[in-house]
């Protein structure tokens, strides 16, 4: 079994595009960041309404004379 040079030009290639990709993808770490606390917002928001809901209290006042 043999390596040659076309063979490594081409594996060597194709790590750099994955390097260069991925160089790419860290350069916008603000709007993974942005994304992230608009959704943990969210979250936090319907499980507050959720256990609004759940734990309200039902009172009923009747007078009497």
């Amino acid at each position: 079994m043999s390596v040659e040079r076309a063979d490594l030009e081409a594996k060597l290639r194709e790590i750099q595009q994955v390097v260069a990709d991925t160089t790419e993808g860290a350069k916008n770490p603000g709007v993974i960041a942005a994304l992230g606390g608009v959704a943990l917002l969210v979250v936090v928001y319907l499980l507050g309404r959720r256990r609004g809901k759940k734990g309200a209290a039902r009172v009923e006042v009747y007078r009497v004379r």
